[in-house]
């Protein structure tokens, strides 16, 4: 006897839903409906997979699939995920999740109300070498965590509707957070440019604090960088790490290095030769690379299928969005903003 077939539709053939087609059609028992208002763009779909349906509002699909990826432009998430619900559909929605902390809540609150599943698209914390990395933090191999620095750059792209803050940064929030075992910032605060008049924000720099680790963490975002730089490090009193995105032979490096301070007199502290350096060289555990995004979708139909609850569920897209929302309020005034978790 066949299996059921699961039905999603993937709302929006842009640079993310495009990779979400293309693995989406990769998995068995999984058919694939674009929706794309954009003609150039539903041809290009089209002439890619011609066996998938193609259409130009989701109304005309809705009643005939599962589930549905949202990976519209984002100020478009809300609304297209708000109809999915009500039409008791699971959702998967594109970072980032909303723009705003009240329509993340409200689109959680309706999936629980419909009975399905919300799930958000932080697709890094599906990469095996993040949580290898997130492994070892938890094992205290690295010590205590003094801070982390995290760099998302690039050339472009520059969007309409939302500046680099809300294009990269939902990433290296999410990413952070799962590092440090879910542990959302308490603080923040931002400065930010936009470097070509007429344009968004293209470069920022944020702090996020984090009360119960007593752990700092920094994020570079850019869209005017020569260099496509997509890395974390993490900086403990034993040990410290860096995680390279972009590297798929060595994605972790474990550096045995740490600083020792040696004496405690004021005086003797006040020297160079106070403080000791040791490292003892650098190890790099072996990983496997399988595509975010492949594990991500796989588990999301998991999901659709079992009545399982996603890893990223709504609630880490509310809290990543209060992250986003606290950073602008951050930047706007140029003051330290606490997180109170009620924005």
């Amino acid at each position: 006897m066949e299996r059921a077939r699961t039905n999603v539709a993937v709302v929006g053939y842009g640079y993310w839903g495009a990779h979400h087609v293309r693995v989406l059609n990769r998995i068995p028992g999984v058919s694939v409906t674009v929706v794309e208002i954009d003609s150039d763009r539903s041809r290009d779909a089209a002439d890619i997979y011609p066996a998938i349906r193609c259409v130009t509002s989701l109304d005309e699909v809705l009643a005939d699939v599962d589930c549905v990826v949202v990976a519209t432009p984002p100020h478009e998430h809300y609304s297209v995920a708000l109809k999915a619900l009500r039409s008791k559909k699971h959702v998967l929605v594109e970072k980032p999740f909303t723009t705003s902390v009240e329509s993340a809540n409200r689109l959680v609150a309706t999936a629980d109300s419909a009975n399905v599943h919300v799930m958000a698209g932080h697709t890094f914390e599906y990469h095996t070498a993040a949580q290898k990395l997130r492994s070892i933090i938890s094992s205290g191999e690295l010590g205590r965590i003094l801070y982390i620095d995290s760099a998302r750059l690039g050339l472009g792209k520059y969007q309409s509707d939302i500046d680099v803050v809300w294009d990269l940064a939902p990433h290296d929030v999410s990413i952070i957070s799962f590092l440090l075992g879910g542990e959302q910032p308490t603080s923040v605060s931002a400065w930010t440019r936009s470097n070509i008049a007429g344009q968004p924000i293209d470069l920022a720099y944020l702090r996020l604090d984090f009360e119960r680790t007593d752990a700092v963490a920094f994020i570079n975002v850019s869209w005017i960088s020569p260099v496509k730089v997509r890395r974390v490090t993490v900086v403990g009193d034993r040990k410290m790490a860096v995680y390279d995105y972009l590297s798929t032979i060595e994605p972790i490096r474990i550096y045995e290095t740490n600083v020792e301070v040696c004496a405690t007199s004021l005086d003797v502290m006040r020297s160079e030769q106070s403080v000791k350096y040791n490292s003892d060289g650098v190890v790099s555990p072996m990983i496997p690379f399988i595509e975010p995004l492949i594990s991500q979708d796989t588990h999301f139909i998991s999901c659709v299928k079992t009545g399982m609850r996603p890893s990223t569920p709504g609630e880490d897209g509310v809290a990543n969005v209060r992250v986003l929302a606290g950073l602008e309020v951050a930047h706007r005034s140029g003051q330290r903003v606490a997180l109170t978790g009620e924005e």
